[in-house]
């Protein structure tokens, strides 16, 4: 690796976690931008890596590869929504779907960037129906705000039928993750965009989901 000394790039020794968390960030852009079958070696490369199979050595396989990056964008993600939740719940508010999805997905705005990441959302557009990825969905990841934030959600859809529910449901992921990386790109990703622009886009993806949850079914508008 090098830091810099006054203009100066200077080397220094790239350790064990360096080269584990230059993997992470590689993997994530590489599978953002080219989908989830690019070479490892490349990954490899792409963080300096000599030994192509520098993966491997770290991660085991791909896949091992892909939850390493989710674990390390989740776990503060987790914890955000944990805090919003904690909020919620300590003002005596009502379980509204608007203010469950507002705690779901406002930390994927933020909270992926302060870290350091600029492909996170088009990485999880990319790897959305890996078994990493629908583990975390589905609870089995072990990530007790997501779980809790998507049966209520459940619960607040009760006056749906019980298919339909869950078609909704799916459908919200998928748009949400295409959705989130077409903002990323757009405006994460562009360096022109201002505070505004940001905060627009936002409030818009937001309402979008929770209008997709909470639009009349087609039959009860024909009646």
């Amino acid at each position: 690796m090098f830091k810099y000394v006054r203009g100066i790039a200077i080397v220094t020794r790239v350790t064990s976690s360096d080269a584990r968390e230059l993997l992470l960030l590689a993997g994530e852009r590489l599978i953002a931008e080219r989908g989830i079958d690019v070479p490892l070696r490349e990954v490899a490369v792409a963080a300096g890596q000599r030994n192509n199979s520098a993966v491997h050595y770290y991660f085991g396989s791909r896949d091992g590869l892909v939850e390493a990056i989710i674990e390390r964008r989740q776990a503060p993600l987790e914890q955000r929504r944990m805090s919003l939740l904690a909020e919620h719940e300590s003002s005596g508010g009502d379980d509204d779907i608007a203010v469950l999805v507002e705690i779901l997905v406002r930390p994927m705005f933020d909270i992926p960037y302060a870290d350091g990441s600029t492909h996170y959302a088009r990485f999880l557009e990319r790897v959305r129906t890996h078994p990493a990825v629908t583990r975390s969905q589905t609870g089995a990841a072990g990530w007790p705000t997501l779980r809790i934030l998507i049966a209520r959600l459940k619960r607040s859809l009760h006056h749906l039928p019980p298919a339909m529910r869950e078609r909704r449901l799916s459908a919200m992921a998928s748009a949400m993750f295409a959705w989130l990386a077409d903002h990323e790109g757009r405006v994460i990703g562009h360096r022109s965009a201002d505070a505004a622009q940001h905060a627009e886009s936002e409030a818009d993806i937001i309402a979008m989901i929770v209008g997709m949850l909470t639009a009349q079914p087609a039959r009860c508008r024909a009646e």
